[in-house]
């Protein structure tokens, strides 16, 4: 419900015609809706653990990253353009979102989180490259450190000519 009210309220910016700022937004609006449902939602810390352990790994990896490669944005505001930071949380978010909630909830934050990725490109503020990178650091900070919250987790599962579906759960 949060992170349906959470798409919806960047649509009307979009359509007002700034897509960064859209983009803006709904980048603190998605780490802000999962870590509000582990404060919410759930009984205990272990989620919103789960959530900083995650967001912090994922910020530190992105802020190392811009320190070393030092690489000029597309519009020449800076030269901190690798990885994206908005990315990176956006996906985190998205993620964690997944991993401890479900594909259900999941599958919408991750189609908010490519759009922030997509306004960081149209915006000039990042190459596909950066976002890419950004998208891969936080969505790898978010499955790592999360874990499901109840019931069962299913996981699709493709390489090496293997496709299938990995359940698990606690009983």
């Amino acid at each position: 419900m949060l992170l349906g009210l959470t798409l919806l309220g960047t649509c009307g910016l979009a359509q007002a015609g700034n897509l960064e700022t859209s983009g803006d937004v709904l980048h603190l609006l998605l780490p802000a809706a999962a870590l509000g449902t582990t404060l919410v939602y759930e009984d205990g810390h272990e989620g919103t653990w789960q959530f900083s352990k995650a967001a912090v790994s994922s910020r530190l990896v992105v802020e190392g990253l811009k320190y070393a490669i030092d690489k000029q944005r597309p519009d020449a505001s800076g030269d901190d353009s690798f990885p994206s930071g908005h990315a990176a949380d956006s996906f985190m978010a998205a993620s964690f979102i997944q991993q401890r909630y479900g594909w259900q909830y999941g599958l919408p934050a991750y189609i908010g989180a490519a759009y922030v990725g997509y306004t960081r490109v149209a915006s000039d503020q990042h190459y596909l490259e950066d976002v890419l990178a950004g998208a891969a650091i936080g969505t790898l900070a978010g499955w790592y450190f999360t874990q499901p919250y109840k019931g069962i987790n299913l996981t699709p599962i493709a390489g090496n000519g293997t496709y299938g579906l990995y359940v698990s759960g606690r009983f």
